[in-house]
């Protein structure tokens, strides 16, 4: 009994510690790449549409469907913890109150942030070519917001 309650407690904390490593480091080491967080989110929706083409197929077999679907949430998953641990926590700051153009801008990247978050959800409950497509477009519109081309330093400060 006392090896089992090891093995819990031993699985428990990797599990605990492999989360937490996954994402951005979380501490104010001025390491960001906003470029590279915005191709990842959608080299991960490529993944997901890849996915559902494999579920949607006709002949697709059990084993290669339940794998489809589990890799589909996962990058679906990526998404959300980038939007999240990344861009929400780390990178979009709150705006002066007294700025009303700041304020306008902060609160566009957060509803966009939240359109994001809504179609990766989207992606993994269903397998509607469309969501993927949805998530794209508010992928584009985010960094489209968030990295204005006519800025030199991508209107985002390091």
């Amino acid at each position: 009994m006392r090896h089992i309650s090891a093995l819990v407690l031993f699985v428990a904390c990797m599990s605990f510690a492999a989360s937490r490593a996954q994402a951005h480091c979380q501490l104010p080491c001025g390491v960001y790449d906003d470029a590279a967080r915005f191709t990842a989110m959608q080299e991960h929706a490529t993944t997901i549409a890849k996915c559902i083409s494999v579920i949607t197929t006709d002949g697709t077999t059990t084993n290669q469907m339940v794998r489809a679907v589990n890799v589909k949430d996962e990058h679906a998953d990526k998404v959300a913890e980038i939007v999240t641990y990344y861009f929400l926590t780390q990178r979009i700051k709150a705006a002066d109150a007294a700025d009303a153009a700041a304020t306008a801008a902060y609160q566009q990247k957060l509803a966009l942030c939240h359109a994001i978050l809504v179609a990766a959800m989207k992606c993994k409950q269903g397998t509607d070519p469309a969501s993927v497509e949805t998530l794209r477009a508010a992928i584009s519109a985010f960094e489209a917001a968030y990295m204005p081309k006519d800025h030199g330093d991508h209107g985002h400060a390091h």
